[in-house]
């Protein structure tokens, strides 16, 4: 344990750590099984099909880390993509700036009921957000008329958006929609590690009575949660509508696994208070690099794929089970011994002095 805490300051920190060499080992495994893999077609597919999975994931953290789950993100984005797709079709003038802003808005409003239901009305997230899941896409069916929108009634520059390159590294293509996510990405975790939202999400998640104790406004902060998780689902269905452009009424559906997968297998706890945008980011990058190498090497259906997430999540909260918090208390029980090891020096160095 020493060792350990000589080279990581926390055991989330060498569970990023694990992830990123379990990443690199995947890709060397399939780089030597499929021809031509370590090239810069496969960086630019996987970077254009992780984008809508890594921001709605970084919705799912926030969730996550109060103790929360959010079923509905794959019915959001779905809901949200439909709706400023057709807004689209209807008004090709409209600038892109109102098309992401419809979309973010109308994220907010489903995520702002699944918040109130869950922080005030007290139901169970699983609960709730399993209801709503259904509500939004039944909306989404009803609202469609089971008609799609398709891709030669959409604006040009909604079409040409997810081939849009900001800039080139040789034959690796730099997309707009992947910088939008990596913005997000690194927006959400500079806030979750510096301002006081973001601390109060651990906490509630760790212990929520005492948050309450402490005077933290738990209800508001679970419902913003919520809400935020929303809107980044609002803007998944723009960057789905963008990555995608013919919408139908089964859009995104099974979304919220991958999205959990990723939160999951990133090292959010399923139990709150643990967890980084980073940690689902990487996630993210490790699933869909399993799925799309996978499809590649053995032509496997997505039923199987999502047979994978399911092995991957229940590995990954046993693992966490078994392992981390084993770690956690362990790493805890260190960091005490050397707490108590410090004061007994600082009282002999006092009583010396004295």
């Amino acid at each position: 344990m020493n060792l350990l805490r000589r080279y990581f300051r926390s055991p989330e920190q060498l569970r990023l750590i694990i992830l990123v060499l379990l990443i690199l080992a995947v890709f060397a495994f399939f780089s030597t099984q499929i021809p031509n893999y370590a090239s810069a077609r496969t960086f630019n597919r996987i970077s254009a099909e992780l984008v809508v999975v890594a921001v709605v994931a970084v919705g799912q953290t926030l969730v996550l880390l109060t103790k929360n789950v959010d079923l509905s993100v794959g019915s959001m984005v779905g809901l949200s993509a439909y709706v400023v797709g057709t807004a689209l079709t209807r008004n090709t003038a409209m600038s892109p700036l109102v098309a992401v802003l419809i979309a973010i808005a109308l994220g907010m409003v489903m995520g702002s009921i699944n918040g109130i239901i869950v922080a005030y009305g007290r139901v169970p997230a699983i609960i709730t957000t399993l209801g709503t899941l259904a509500i939004y896409r039944t909306l989404l069916v009803e609202f469609s008329g089971a008609k799609s929108v398709l891709t030669n009634a959409l604006p040009e520059w909604l079409v040409s958006l997810s081939g849009r390159n900001l800039t080139h590294l040789g034959d690796f293509n730099i997309r707009l929609l992947v910088v939008i996510a990596l913005v997000v990405i690194v927006i959400f975790q500079l806030m979750l590690k510096y301002l006081p939202f973001g601390r109060r999400l651990y906490a509630i998640g760790s212990n929520g009575e005492a948050a309450r104790i402490a005077g933290f406004p738990a209800q508001r902060i679970i419902f913003l949660a919520f809400v935020l998780c929303g809107a980044l689902s609002g803007l998944g269905g723009f960057l789905y509508l963008a990555r995608y452009a013919n919408i139908t009424v089964v859009a995104a559906q099974g979304l919220e696994i991958q999205v959990i997968a990723a939160s999951v297998v990133g090292g959010v706890s399923i139990n709150g208070g643990v967890g980084t945008v980073v940690g689902s980011t990487l996630g993210a990058i490790l699933i869909e690099l399993i799925k799309q190498s996978l499809i590649r090497w053995l032509a496997i259906s997505e039923f199987w794929i999502e047979a994978i997430l399911g092995v991957l999540i229940l590995g990954t909260v046993a693992i966490d089970y078994i392992v981390i918090n084993r770690l956690r208390k362990a790493w805890a029980r260190s960091e005490y011994h050397i707490s108590s090891e410090s004061d007994q020096v600082i009282a002999k160095e006092e009583a010396g002095h004295v």
